[in-house]
């Protein structure tokens, strides 16, 4: 196959030997600092993106996509699930009641955030009848024809093995809202039946929630009313435009929260990690790109007397240029494909075998997932490759620059 003249002469250099082994060297030093580059930049992007999108899994799954308030009460929250089920986009509505209780059992105790649900609608907005692992959703009510029953309270699989509890043990339940008496508020006890536990896959919601019945969180919370609606939608990233649409379609007096808002924080500080971590790394490929500028002006001090012979022999700066170009963007293409294949080799195995553990009460995750997107990927490389050809152009014009009189007279 004919290769242009370019190309040719470029490849001759990249693969000298004997003599210029230095030169094949340096081009050797420079490809790998252009691999290691890319392929750490893909794998740092892989981490940010995995556990941005598995928190953000998790989260969405765990919590209902949209919060509705009702400023003039929700006395029945049958009509309201109806009403809010008719919003263009939402596929499921169901009732809630909050609160904070003081959890007690034999082996020690816990701050928890008490949940009231309807066991037939909860399914509906969140991941709960999916993620129980002992018992079910419905067992929070109390069952039919036992009058002298305990209630029944599901609890997160984390908070269920530090209380020392299993399905069918019993806890007690304290609550700030209570009974008035002489000597002040009273708080007040109710003993509770383990009826299940579930894993919601999030650290923070399976250590600090408990759920009860909807009437039983209304007695314990001292509310005559539910508190809210939860919505879940069909597109969780127009969750934030279906909220707003909530007031303008069935009037002012509903007030509305979606998840994004909700953790918005959260995911900021992730965004911000990431383009952070992103820059840092890719200094990495600054560093190789220098190094390519680097072997090019060396092999033009090496090659100055080539140059000036392919000078009288009719070649062109440009083309001079062009053979200096392409051998500093051979080095670019052949570092950027090895790294970003190995960047995405390494992010493939270490997701795939859950190689890096790390504690679940710090970062919410057992492992570090590692997710790489199409799009940061073609980034990575095409940034990869500019980067490496802009490297080339100064020491290219030099070499066009050489006078062959000048080159020549000593020699």
């Amino acid at each position: 196959m004919d290769l242009p003249f370019e190309l040719h002469i470029a490849l001759r250099y990249l693969l000298a030997k004997r003599k210029q082994a230095f030169i094949s060297v340096i081009s050797f030093i420079s490809t790998l600092g252009v691999t290691v580059g890319v392929m750490a930049l893909v794998v740092a992007l892989a981490l940010m993106t995995g556990l941005q999108q598995e928190l953000r899994d998790r989260i969405v799954g765990a919590n209902p996509h949209v919060y509705v308030w009702n400023t003039r009460g929700i006395a029945d929250y049958h009509t309201e699930v109806d009403a809010l089920r008719k919003v263009p986009h939402v596929i499921g509505a169901a009732p809630a009641v909050l609160g904070k209780a003081l959890i007690t059992a034999s082996k020690g105790e816990e701050f928890i955030s008490l949940k009231g649900i309807d066991p037939a609608l909860e399914g509906s907005v969140t991941d709960l009848r999916g993620a129980m692992q002992h018992g079910a959703i419905e067992d929070v009510q109390p069952k039919a024809g036992d009058e002298d029953a305990l209630p029944g309270i599901l609890l997160g699989r984390d908070l269920a093995q530090h209380l020392g509890v299993e399905v069918g043990d019993s806890v007690q339940l304290l609550t700030p809202q209570g009974t008035l008496s002489p000597m002040g508020m009273i708080p007040r006890a109710r003993r509770f039946r383990v009826a299940g536990t579930f894993s919601l896959g999030l650290y923070e919601i399976d250590m600090t929630f408990g759920f009860v019945s909807l009437d039983m969180a209304r007695r314990l919370m001292g509310k005559d009313q539910v508190e809210l609606i939860q919505l879940r939608v069909d597109d969780i990233y127009q969750a934030p435009a279906i909220s707003r649409a909530i007031s303008r379609l069935l009037g002012d007096q509903y007030m509305t929260r979606d998840w994004a808002e909700m953790n918005g924080s959260l995911f900021s500080a992730l965004w911000l990690e990431k383009v952070a971590i992103s820059m840092a790394i890719g200094l990495i490929v600054m560093v190789a790109a220098l190094q390519i500028v680097a072997s090019l002006i060396l092999l033009v001090m090496e090659k100055h007397r080539d140059i000036a012979i392919l000078k009288t022999m009719g070649a062109g700066a440009r083309s001079i240029m062009a053979m200096f170009m392409m051998q500093g963007l051979l080095i670019g293409l052949v570092g950027t494909v090895a790294g970003a294949s190995a960047g995405y080799g390494l992010s493939y195995v270490l997701d795939r075998y859950e190689l890096i553990r790390v504690p679940v009460d710090v970062y919410q995750v057992s492992h570090m997932p590692f997710k790489v997107l199409p799009f940061d990927f073609a980034i990575v490389v095409v940034s990869a490759v500019l980067v490496c050809f802009v490297a080339t152009i100064y020491p290219s014009r030099q070499a066009a620059k050489l006078d062959p009189a000048q080159a020549l007279r000593y020699e």
